[in-house]
Order: structure tokens, then C-alpha cells, then sequence
């Protein structure tokens, strides 16, 4: 059974850092295209970044230059570092792993983000 279990979010004040992590198990995790998204309330859910074997790392242009995604298969863990944490990156954090183009496609239970002061 493929599980995702995320950690690292919670409540900080603009400007701030979090790191999220997101740890997979059940599956071979290197073959595996992985992505961070995120759905605001009232929001569609969007992708944030993207990391894969091969390919240049993906980052929605409203958190390029802010966050960092990275990824550890020796750990089965893909990590999304955020700074200069804005009010409007607040939302749920879903981590995602992609076989194929969606061939095989799992989604993590989701982290909370809230950004205020």
C-alpha cells in the first residue's frame, strides 16, 4: 500500500520559513515524478513545484525565487522549503506522486499553511 504522510506546516507570520516534508513508503519513490500543490479556500488546487529525474525542477511563478523543492531518495522523501512566507500562500499543502503521467497517481493527506500576522 503506497502511502504519502506530510509534516512541517503550521502557523507563521509573514515574512517567516516553514519546511515541509513528505515521506513515501510502499512504493519504489525514485521513479516517481514528485509535486507540492496547494488549495486556498474557495480555490482550485494548484501546482506549486515539481521535482523528476531528468528534468529542470517546476515552480508556479508566484513562488519562484521563494521556495525550493528537493527531494532525498535515499530517504523516500520529497521537501518543499518556503521563505518570505506571504498571506496568500496560505492554503493546504498536498504532496503527489506521479508514475507515468498519471499511470499511478497518490496524493498525500494534505498539511495546513496559515500565514498571518
Amino acid at each position: 500500500q503506497v502511502q504519502l504522510v506530510e509534516s512541517g506546516g503550521g502557523l507563521v507570520q509573514p515574512g517567516g520559513s516553514l519546511r515541509l516534508s513528505c515521506v513515501v513508503s510502499g512504493t519504489i519513490f525514485r521513479i516517481y515524478a514528485m509535486g507540492w500543490y496547494r488549495q486556498a479556500p474557495g480555490k482550485q488546487r494548484e501546482l506549486v513545484a515539481g521535482i523528476a529525474s531528468g528534468v529542470p525542477t517546476t515552480y508556479a511563478d508566484s513562488v519562484k525565487g521563494r521556495f525550493t523543492i528537493s527531494r532525498d531518495n535515499a530517504k523516500n522523501t520529497v521537501y518543499l522549503q518556503m521563505k518570505s512566507l506571504k498571506p496568500e500562500d496560505t492554503g493546504v499543502y498536498f504532496c503527489n506522486a506521479r508514475y507515468k503521467g498519471g499511470k499511478r497517481d497518490y496524493w498525500g493527506q494534505g498539511s495546513q499553511v496559515t500565514v498571518c500576522s
